[in-house]
């Protein structure tokens, strides 16, 4: 089966397409970063293109079978100045990869987000495509799934400022970088929060068996939820982190930054992952995914002269 993946140099894009590859699939990555060419896995096809651009999407699509929509503007607090080119790309880039779906009879899977309920720019525009997939389903006739997941993490998440190119700060690169050079860990609020983590290869598989069982035929009646079973608080990842570091860190508490809330819950309802014939005791455990992610930031830190 041939998957267009937008998005596919992302970070959970690139475990997507070497998903795709080990199920047997063939992917395509529709991205527009040329920068990124020689990093392009070998023999893998890549239409360069913007997802905001109805006539590229169109013409990608109608070279494959079915789709895996990754590509957005990410950003909780860097998106809430200014949200329009968010939005823009989000909702534009959805509704074009929509149309494309329903014009050729393409099934597929929309990446969903564990905080649909926030009121932060991608937020509010992620979930905003779900309600258009179900008005899609019901009235155009497609066959589209949708995978919600909690934070997921692991080697080759970029970092933001000072320790990467990143212009978004995730959770686990922000803490693993500080851990790892004994910086203080910054934690936003009081740290009891709830944001769950999931492991990204454990993403990759939903978002590729949801892409299956679409191509069957079949429309889940529930979004496909993934996450963990036990919840975490953010202090309590933060902690995690910085004892498998060596312990060097302080964890100091920052005010809660825009588009978030004190006593937040980031959590799935991982029963759902049934659907895409998944055990939730299956997830690779936080410790273990963790260990692996904190490694390779200290192979990284090694390699950009940052230790």
């Amino acid at each position: 089966m041939k998957v267009l993946v937008t998005g596919g140099m992302g970070f959970i894009g690139r475990y997507v397409v070497e998903e795709l590859l080990t199920n047997g699939h063939t992917p395509i990555i529709f991205d527009h970063h040329r920068r990124l060419a020689k990093e392009y896995p070998e023999g893998v096809e890549v239409f360069h293109g913007d997802i905001m651009d109805d006539v590229a999407v169109t013409e990608a699509m109608a070279h494959c079978e079915s789709w895996i929509h990754l590509a957005a503007v990410l950003g909780t607090q860097e998106t809430i100045k200014n949200p329009r080119p968010a939005a823009k790309s989000n909702l534009v880039g959805g509704l074009n990869i929509l149309e494309a779906a329903a014009q050729y009879n393409l099934p597929g899977t929309y990446i969903a987000v564990g905080n649909h309920w926030m009121n932060n720019t991608y937020s509010i525009t992620k979930t905003m495509i779900e309600r258009f997939i179900d008005m899609y389903n019901r009235n155009r006739g497609t066959k589209i799934n949708i995978v919600r997941v909690v934070n997921a993490y692991g080697p080759r998440q970029l970092a933001a400022e000072p320790y990467g190119c990143g212009k978004v700060r995730k959770i686990t690169p922000a803490f693993a970088c500080r851990a790892i050079l004994g910086h203080p860990i910054e934690v936003y609020g009081d740290g009891k929060q709830v944001s769950d983590m999931v492991y990204v290869g454990d993403v990759a598989k939903a978002l590729v068996r949801a892409t299956e069982k679409a191509k069957e035929g079949v429309v889940f009646p529930r979004v496909v939820e993934v996450g963990p079973t036990e919840n975490k608080t953010v202090g309590e990842i933060a902690e995690l982190i910085n004892e498998i570091a060596g312990g060097k860190s302080e964890i100091v508490n920052l005010p809660m930054r825009p588009g978030e809330n004190v006593g937040d819950r980031v959590t799935a309802d991982n029963s759902t992952l049934s659907l895409v014939e998944m055990d939730p005791l299956d997830l690779v455990p936080l410790r273990e995914g963790m260990e692996k992610t904190v490694a390779y930031f200290d192979q990284y830190l090694t390699e950009t002269n940052q230790k």
